[in-house]
């Protein structure tokens, strides 16, 4: 290989998209084992690699150079292969200071708690102290290396200002974990997770619907892909392609997740908009029915609605994890708070409000197969469509302009990245007033 990243699990790293928009270079990705890493130094068969998980410090040893930065913080991501001499470098460092800025976090005399024990919590730390915190502390499952354990971190440390998430506790395909309670935590102003897939990892939903600043690691591995990458070329590039880059990367990876009644047109709105935007298209009932094998009206009936509920949420924890999608989830999917908060980790959700007026029954919906069990639905979840909606659609009965109006409204607002007001969803209008 030329130019590529080493690392022991890949499945889900965007560092090949990212470098493929930075350079005119090949970049490949490399799993291997912890024993075969001296080998391939040794054989030094490359011109530049990224390093990743787990060999950020397992590579120092076999460098024969390593900058003062590496020095400082005791880790490497980049190895650049100078005429056989191999010298390491960190980007991350930067990167971490660049994502820091981006999220508007402010560390000035700040106390500051950080995630992990590993080689990206010494970059971490050397960002706050950077920023000015007046405390920072290391946190870990096992209280090693001077980190405090997150219980001990509850017990003394409840009055922390800022978390820095160094941990690939929530990364793909292990959605919906935090490394931390952010409940225990009622000053908290800011957390940054270095977690990018998804865009919006488990914790920082969960701090952006508490109306705290929350970012994910998404700009951070936009900014050291680019630093990288001039150490690889030997070629400066310009500050402004981080933002380009991470704007393209957010577009080509975020969902589009429609919510509301069932009849108010999810799965044709759907449709046609993944048709038109050239995205995927899922209907989380669809899975259902693939799964259970059965129509959801029989499965609900032999089973009850726990059994379903739980079903739908299996199946929506499948289609969170999709990017690139339009998805249509079921009418009652916004009764499980955990249902919305996986689907936000890659989507910007939308509440389609049709009046009920023009809401149909229909057999196949269990809960809504007659006008009166309809309209105690509606009564019953519309604040929670309300709540949980990151848009509103006032829809019309035009499916074309409905459908103009949600491209329209997906294509020019920027992913969902900072805290949740105090309010409901905000409202988008198609031409013409609902009907």
């Amino acid at each position: 290989m030329e130019y590529g990243l080493i690392g022991q699990k890949l499945d889900y790293s965007f560092s090949k998209e990212i470098h493929a928009l930075l350079g005119d270079y090949q970049y490949e990705m490399l799993e291997f084992p912890p024993e075969e890493l001296e080998d391939f130094l040794r054989r030094r068969d490359f011109k530049a690699v990224n390093v990743t998980i787990p060999y950020k410090q397992a590579v120092i040893p076999h460098l024969d150079r390593v900058d003062d930065l590496v020095k400082r913080i005791g880790s490497v991501n980049v190895i650049v292969n100078r005429d056989g001499v191999l010298c390491g470098y960190n980007t991350d460092y930067p990167a971490m200071i660049s994502l820091i800025k981006r999220a508007g976090v402010r560390m000035l005399g700040k106390k500051v708690l950080i995630a992990g024990s590993g080689a990206l919590s010494n970059t971490a730390s050397a960002a706050a102290s950077f920023f000015g915190a007046s405390e920072i502390h290391r946190v870990s499952r096992t209280g090693k290396r001077g980190s405090l354990t997150y219980g001990q971190a509850a017990a003394q440390h409840e009055d922390a200002d800022i978390w820095i998430n160094t941990t690939p506790c929530g990364m793909n395909p292990s959605l919906g974990f935090a490394p931390f309670d952010i409940e225990v935590y009622p000053y908290l102003t800011g957390v940054i997770d270095a977690v990018y897939n998804p865009l919006r990892s488990f914790i920082v939903v969960e701090a952006q619907e508490r109306g705290i600043r929350a970012f994910g690691g998404l700009y951070m591995l936009v900014a050291q892909a680019k630093y990288s990458a001039e150490l690889f070329t030997d070629q400066k590039i310009p500050e402004t392609v981080i933002e380009d880059v991470y704007q393209k990367m957010l577009s080509a990876k975020r969902n589009l997740v429609l919510i509301g009644m069932p009849g108010s047109g999810k799965t044709t709105l759907g449709k046609r908009a993944a048709a038109r935007l050239g995205m995927d298209f899922v209907d989380v009932d669809d899975e259902i029915i693939k799964k259970i094998k059965m129509p959801i009206s029989d499965y609900f009936a032999g089973n009850g609605e726990k059994a379903f509920r739980d079903v739908e949420s299996e199946c929506i924890r499948e289609a969170a994890s999709l990017q690139n999608t339009v998805i249509a989830t079921g009418g009652g999917a916004v009764l499980r708070k955990r249902n919305m908060e996986l689907l936000k980790g890659n989507g910007t959700v939308y509440f389609i409000n049709r009046p009920i007026d023009f809401l149909v029954t229909s057999d196949d919906r269990p809960l809504s197969s007659n006008r009166e069990a309809l309209e105690k639905r509606f009564s019953e979840r519309y604040g929670f469509y309300m709540e949980e909606g990151e848009r509103m659609l006032a829809a019309n009965q035009d499916i074309g302009s409905n459908t103009d109006s949600i491209i329209r409204d997906f294509m020019e607002k920027e992913f969902h990245m900072e805290p949740k007001p105090a309010r409901k969803a905000a409202e988008i209008r198609t031409e013409g007033d609902p009907v």
